[in-house]
């Protein structure tokens, strides 16, 4: 409470002597009308008030003048014979040593309250600085963006013009003085503050050195965390690529490589042959799109497939993915809203992501027709790939976007198609998510962005 009141640097002494003057002036004034109601000797407590007063606001040197001043003050006026510096009675010299000897005391009291209420008020400010750094340093998620706002608020605390923290070993200069920030020994970083400035910093280098220990140590667990996934997702990634290489690379070998010694038997007709034949382009076919699709999707995971946008009609992109995707026309149903705009896009990636789309509706939809429908919505441009599928549960919506996630039965496709979807969609600035309930079909939907200016 004491600390609140006082203020944070004394006033001018000048200041200090003038009310002491004027409150020892008061209080011998006050006395006058008092000594009807007690003894003189008794009033002179009330010049402790003005001693205590002094003392506390200028310190124990002015406090300690002020009760000399104060007893020379109740002497000359209020004890016999007055108007003179002299006591004749024995008792009131007794009672004026024990006034002075009070003063002092209460003067050296007050004194020692200002300067613990100004330390416990320093030592609170420090733990707020302290707590408030320790929120801004170990608050955020890299400790270097975090530099700024913690040199702010120290140079905010010690009222400073400016202040920089680096994690680096830099030197002062003639305007910046450098405190290094060592723990066990380590250098953490440095503080630098205008040149004067340091000595008066001393008290947050402790908790500021503490702090930047901690925020180093957790941004090194944070790599050491984010490796591992990183470890555990490519060692997830390589299983998978293994276990799919395993089964849908070798099928369409063996199939061919069958076919290709049967055709050697002289012992087959024509038509057996054609039909071999005809078995050996399908699966080398398979085989071609299966290698494709793994380069497409080790070339988007290593960024190796930045986009060439050009202005694309996307009914046309629509209709040539039907082709790419080996699905007849028949089965395909358009509903494209008129006029609608071009889009700024790489046309091949949109392409091979809609031809993706409508293979792997065709895979599910049991021979049943495939909507794709395209329009404007919202300064966008949706486009919906709808089969009459068995559906996919909302707890697979998410994990079919995943390379080497298949359906929940496990068959189908090599469970690349809706990766690589993603992948070329959201490379384009779109966004791709299913909208889906078990047994009732299955809508991918594609949204793309339109531009500001669309050519004519």
């Amino acid at each position: 409470m004491l600390s609140r009141i006082l203020p944070e640097r004394r006033p001018p002494l000048a200041a200090g002597v003038g009310v002491a003057l004027a409150v020892v002036a008061l209080e011998t004034l006050v006395l006058f009308p008092l000594e009807h109601v007690a003894e003189p000797v008794s009033l002179a407590v009330i010049y402790l008030l003005g001693v205590l007063l002094v003392s506390i606001v200028w310190g124990v040197t002015l406090g300690i003048a002020t009760s000399l001043v104060s007893a020379l003050a109740f002497n000359f006026f209020h004890i016999a014979p007055r108007g003179r510096f002299t006591i004749a009675d024995g008792e009131n010299l007794v009672a004026l040593v024990v006034f002075l000897v009070a003063a002092v005391v209460t003067s050296s009291l007050a004194e020692a309250t200002r300067r613990r209420a100004q330390e416990a008020e320093r030592a609170g400010r420090e733990a707020g600085l302290a707590a408030e750094l320790a929120r801004v340093l170990l608050g955020a998620s890299d400790l270097r963006a975090a530099l700024g706002p913690a040199a702010e608020r120290v140079a905010q605390a010690y009222g400073l013009a400016s202040c920089r923290l680096v994690l680096d070993a830099v030197g002062g200069d003639e305007r910046w003085a450098a405190i290094p920030l060592t723990r066990d020994g380590d250098r953490l970083g440095t503080l630098l503050v205008p040149r004067g400035a340091d000595d008066g910093v001393g008290a947050v280098l402790p908790p500021l050195e503490a702090l930047l220990a901690a925020g180093r140590a957790r941004d090194t667990l944070t790599r050491e965390v984010v490796e591992t996934r990183a470890l555990r997702r490519s060692d997830e990634i390589k299983t998978a690529v293994l276990r799919s290489v395993s089964h849908d690379l070798r099928s369409p070998l063996t199939a061919i490589v069958t076919s290709a010694e049967a055709l050697a038997s002289p012992a087959l007709e024509e038509g057996e042959r054609e039909e071999l034949a005809a078995g050996i382009a399908g699966e080398s076919t398979r085989l071609a799109r299966l290698i494709d699709k793994l380069l497409e999707l080790s070339r988007l995971e290593a960024g190796a497939s930045p986009p060439q946008r050009d202005w694309c009609a996307l009914e046309e992109l629509l209709r040539e993915a039907v082709t790419s995707a080996g699905v007849a026309p028949e089965r395909v149903r358009f509903a494209v809203e008129r006029e609608l705009p071009q889009i700024r896009a790489d046309g091949a990636q949109l392409e091979r992501a809609f031809a993706n789309l409508i293979e792997n509706a065709a895979r599910y939809s049991n021979g049943e027709p495939i909507s794709v429908r395209a329009r404007v919505s919202g300064g966008r441009v949706l486009v919906r790939v709808v089969d009459r599928g068995p559906g996919i549960a909302p707890a697979d919506q998410q994990r079919i976007f995943e390379p080497f996630v298949r359906g929940a039965d496990g068959s189908g496709g090599s469970g690349l198609g809706l990766a690589i979807v993603r992948g070329f969609v959201e490379a384009n600035g779109g966004h791709v998510h299913v909208e889906s309930l078990p047994g009732q079909g299955a809508s991918f939907v594609v949204e793309l962005p339109l531009p500001e200016a669309v050519p004519g």
